[in-house]
C-alpha cells in the first residue's frame, strides 16, 4: 500500500523561497542536515531558521560548537535579528559547546555525549522551545578518530531530538561541491532530511544554489534552486518551480511613443507584454526606451527604469536631447532612475533588488537597459534563469517590459542575449546599421509581435533632436539581417516580379 505523504506535518522554515521548494517547510519533528562548503551560508541558514520561528511566535534554542555566541549575536545584527533582545525575552537560548581558548584538543576512543544533550534538553524546557539549531558538526567529531563512533553519537543526537518532539536543523562541513554529504560519509544516512547548500565557482563567477537531496517519505521539488544572502533579510530562495503560467492577458494597446511604430505593431504593444530590442551600439535602443517610458507619462503612467551602462545625468541628457525631459518626470512622480553597475552585485541579488523597487514605486512601464551588460557578469544559465524570473514576475505584475540588448556586431548577427530569452519575449523589435553607397543608415523591424498581425518590411529610420522617426522600407537591398549586403536594380526587381505574375490573377501589382 503506497504511503501518503501528505500526512507528514511540515514546519514553515520562514526563509523566503524554500518553502516552496520544500512543498511547505522541513517536515515538523525531525532533524534536517545542511550540509556545505565553507561559505556556502549553512550558519546564516541554521539562525535564520530559529529567527523566523521567533518572529512566528516559536522560541528556539541555537547549539553553537564553532562560533562563541557573543560573535553569533553580533554577525546575525546585519541582517536584522536581534538576539541579545529575544534572549531577554526568554524566545532563544545558547547551548555554548565552542572551543575556549585554554581548551586542549584531545582524541578520545570512548566520547559520551550525555552531558551536552542535558545541557540541550534543559534549555529547550527553560525556553519551550519547538526549534534548535547546531551548528556545526564537524568541529565536535574532530575529536573522535573512529568514523563508527561518529554514527553512533550522531544517531544519539537525532534520536534525543526527536525524542523531545523538536524540529532540529544540523550543518556539517563538506570538502567539495560534489561528492561525499558530510566529511565524514555517515551524516546523511542518519538524519531523515538532507539539504545541500553549494557555492559554485562557474567561470570565475561566485553562484549559490540550495538542493533538498532527500526528505524521508514526502516530497519536495528536485534539483538545485540560486539563492541569495542579501543584509537585513538573510537568505533568499528564488525558486524558478514557482513560476507558473497563469498571469491573466490583456487585449489593450500601449503606446511605444513613436505612431509609425505603433502601426507597424499593428496598433502598439499589448498592455502587459515583454518587448526585446537588440541593435548594434549607437542603433537608437535608449532612446526607444526614452520615449516608451516618455509615452507613458503623458498618459499619467509612472515608468521605472533600470540602467546598467549609463548613470543618471548622462542618461537625463540625452533625453533632453530628444526632446524628453527626465527631471520633471521624476518631480511629477511619474519616473523613477535606478543607476547600478552589473558587477556590484550578482543577478539573483539584481532580481530581489528590481522585484523590491517594482513592488515599491508600482509603475505600469518597466525598462531594463541593458540585459547585455547583465550577461557578462553570469553564466549562461544563471543568465537565463535571471531573464526568466524577472520576466514572470513583471507579467504577474500586469505591467509593460521594455528590455534592450546589444549585438556583438556592428552589422547583423545574433546576441547571445536574444537567442537565449527570444522565445520568452512577447515582441522582438531589431534594430540594424545599413551600408548603402557608402554611408551609414538604419533600419528597423518587427521580427516577432505574439497575438498580432505586424509590418514585415524593414524600413529606415533617423534620429535627431525629436526622436526616431521611421520612413519608408528598404526595397532594393537584401541581406540586412544578416549583415550579407545584396544591392539590387530596380530593373531587376521588375523581372523578378514579372515572374511570379499571373494574367488572370496577379500577385503581385504592375508598375
Amino acid at each position: 500500500m503506497a504511503t501518503d505523504v501528505s500526512v507528514i506535518e511540515r514546519l514553515p522554515t520562514g526563509i523566503p523561497g524554500f518553502d516552496h521548494i520544500a512543498n511547505g517547510g522541513l517536515p515538523r519533528g525531525r532533524t534536517t542536515l545542511v550540509s556545505g562548503t565553507a561559505g556556502s551560508a549553512k550558519t546564516v541558514f541554521a539562525s535564520q531558521f530559529l529567527a523566523a520561528g521567533v518572529q512566528l511566535g516559536e522560541a528556539g534554542v541555537f547549539v553553537t560548537f564553532e562560533e562563541s555566541p557573543a560573535a553569533l549575536r553580533r554577525n546575525m545584527l546585519g541582517f536584522g535579528w536581534n538576539i541579545a533582545e529575544w534572549e531577554e525575552q526568554g524566545r532563544w537560548a545558547f547551548v555554548d559547546a565552542s572551543p575556549q581558548a585554554d581548551d586542549e584538543l584531545m582524541i578520545m576512543g570512548a566520547y559520551d555525549l550525555s552531558a551536552l544533550l542535558a545541557r540541550i534538553e534543559h534549555a529547550v524546557r527553560r525556553v519551550g522551545a519547538t526549534r534548535v539549531s547546531m551548528d556545526s558538526l564537524g568541529a565536535i567529531f574532530n575529536r573522535l578518530a573512529d568514523t563508527r563512533v561518529v554514527r553512533n553519537e550522531l544517531f544519539r543526537i537525532v534520536t534525543s531530538l526527536k525524542s523531545m518532539g523538536l524540529t532540529a536543523v544540523i550543518t556539517a562541513e563538506r570538502t567539495h561541491e560534489y561528492g561525499d554529504i558530510g566529511r565524514y560519509g555517515v551524516e546523511e544516512f542518519v538524519t531523515d532530511d538532507v539539504v545541500i547548500l553549494r557555492n559554485l565557482l562557474e567561470e570565475e563567477k561566485r553562484r549559490r544554489t540550495v538542493e533538498i537531496l532527500k526528505f524521508r517519505g514526502t516530497s519536495h521539488q528536485k534539483g538545485g534552486f540560486p539563492f541569495t544572502v542579501i543584509p537585513g533579510q538573510g537568505i533568499v530562495v528564488i525558486p524558478l518551480s514557482a513560476i507558473e503560467l497563469k498571469q491573466r492577458s490583456s487585449n489593450v494597446r500601449i503606446s511605444s511613443g513613436s505612431p509609425e511604430l505603433d502601426r507597424m505593431c499593428g496598433g502598439g504593444f499589448f498592455r502587459d507584454s515583454i518587448i526585446l530590442v537588440s541593435g548594434a551600439t549607437g542603433t537608437g535602443k535608449t532612446l526607444m526606451s526614452t520615449t516608451f517610458m516618455a509615452s507613458g507619462a503623458l498618459r499619467g503612467e509612472r515608468s521605472l527604469l533600470f540602467a546598467f551602462e549609463e548613470s543618471r545625468d548622462q542618461l537625463a541628457r540625452n533625453a533632453i536631447g530628444w526632446g524628453v525631459d527626465f527631471e520633471q518626470m521624476e518631480q511629477d512622480g511619474l519616473l523613477r532612475v535606478v543607476c547600478n553597475y552589473p558587477e556590484v552585485t550578482g543577478l539573483e541579488d539584481q532580481l530581489i533588488s528590481i522585484q523590491d523597487e517594482i513592488l515599491r514605486f508600482r509603475p505600469q512601464r518597466v525598462a531594463i537597459d541593458s540585459l547585455s551588460a547583465l550577461e557578462r557578469v553570469s553564466t549562461i544559465k544563471g543568465f537565463r534563469e535571471f531573464v526568466i524570473g524577472l520576466t514572470s514576475f513583471i507579467k504577474h505584475q500586469e505591467m509593460a517590459g521594455l528590455y534592450t540588448s546589444t549585438t556583438p556586431t556592428l552589422l547583423g548577427g545574433t546576441s547571445i542575449t536574444e537567442a537565449h530569452i527570444s522565445t520568452i519575449t512577447d515582441s522582438i523589435i531589431l534594430l540594424r546599421y545599413v551600408e548603402l553607397f557608402g554611408e551609414m543608415r538604419r533600419g528597423l523591424t518587427v521580427l516577432k509581435m505574439r497575438g498580432s498581425a505586424h509590418d514585415k518590411d524593414i524600413r529606415e529610420f533617423s534620429i535627431d533632436g525629436t526622436g526616431m522617426h521611421i520612413g519608408r522600407p528598404f526595397r532594393n537591398i537584401s541581406g540586412i539581417l544578416s549583415g550579407q549586403f545584396t544591392h539590387v536594380a530596380p530593373s531587376e526587381i521588375e523581372r523578378l516580379s514579372a515572374l511570379f505574375r499571373d494574367e488572370d490573377n496577379p500577385l503581385l501589382p504592375e508598375g
